[in-house]
């Protein structure tokens, strides 16, 4: 067994067809069938079974397939950290991120990243449900982390890099737009437009909306913020969205709020830091973390959602 024969059998399962995971990795057809011929003759075990649109994991192939995906990711990490040794960070960088939290300081940070270390591929995984995250951190692949709170059971340990700041986001010819900022009392009777229920975004302007004892309409929901800002474009609401993850053509319709909301912006990185998270943790640190004009006033933490 070898983990050539892993990856290959991780892709079949992922593609559920041998001749899509060959396609995929570039390779024959009868290349993929006969390395999983022998991985299954070395197991004493069949992997997979025929259905009629390609194969499916066996009871043992899941298993196996399980512990696999571990050995696998292992071995990239200790590719990166050896190549690292010598200057040059080749692999995958793992990121996960809270929707919108950073936006810009973040995006600068990975373009900064590439530009030095150019062969270093990079995953951003935005908000995964709480089922996904446990299976990135059974699997042991995220490297860093970006969110507005880590608890010490998470697993990661936490770097500070700075504030956040909220905006509310209005509809071009609101007649709010004439006030330098926005009371969160004066959009009470506003149609509002949220974000995906259990994300955490939702969570914290639902705590934001409570605290400031308001109950609005929602009439519409979204997944992303690109998405719940056209909406807010196109008149159905108003909404409110981390600063630095207003989409720049939308800039105008954004307005600090009075009392300033702000978020603090953490990086949690594993225990065992390789020098590829490192590297990305510095240039997080660099990045320009102060308030801007627009949002100078100052700027309490938000309530922690539940």
């Amino acid at each position: 067994m070898n983990l050539r024969q892993y990856e290959y059998a991780l892709v079949v399962a992922e593609e559920g067809s041998v001749t899509a995971a060959a396609a995929r990795l570039g390779v024959a057809q009868p290349t993929v069938s006969q390395q999983l011929a022998t991985l299954e003759k070395d197991l004493g075990v069949r992997i997979f079974t025929r259905i009629p649109r390609g194969v499916a994991a066996t009871v043992a192939g899941r298993a196996f397939l399980k512990e696999a995906e571990i050995a696998v990711n292992a071995a990239r990490r200790a590719r990166v950290v050896a190549r690292a040794s010598g200057g040059d960070l080749t692999g995958e960088l793992v990121v996960v991120a809270s929707t919108g939290l950073a936006t810009n300081q973040l995006a600068a940070a990975l373009g900064e990243l590439r530009r030095i270390h150019p062969r270093l591929q990079v995953t951003l995984v935005e908000e995964p449900t709480p089922v996904e995250m446990e299976h990135l951190d059974h699997l042991g692949t995220v490297d860093l982390v970006l969110y507005h709170r880590l608890t010490p059971e998470c697993g990661y340990d936490p770097y500070e890099l700075g504030e956040e700041p909220y905006a509310a986001v209005l509809p071009a010819h609101h007649p709010l737009h004439q006030a330098d900022s926005v009371r969160l009392e004066d959009l009470a009777g506003e149609a509002w437009v949220r974000f995906t229920r259990g994300s955490l975004l939702d969570g914290q302007l639902g705590q934001v909306l409570k605290d400031a004892g308001l109950t609005p309409a929602t009439v519409a929901r979204a997944s992303q913020i690109s998405t719940a800002v056209r909406l807010v474009a196109h008149g159905l609401g108003v909404t409110m969205i981390p600063a630095s993850a207003v989409p720049t053509p939308y800039t105008h319709l954004a307005k600090p709020l009075t009392p300033a909301l702000s978020e603090r912006v953490l990086a949690g990185l594993r225990r065992d830091p390789g020098p590829a998270e490192t590297a990305l943790l510095d240039l997080l640190r660099q990045q320009d973390w102060s308030t801007p004009a627009t949002f100078s006033t100052a700027t309490p933490h938000l309530a922690a959602s539940g």
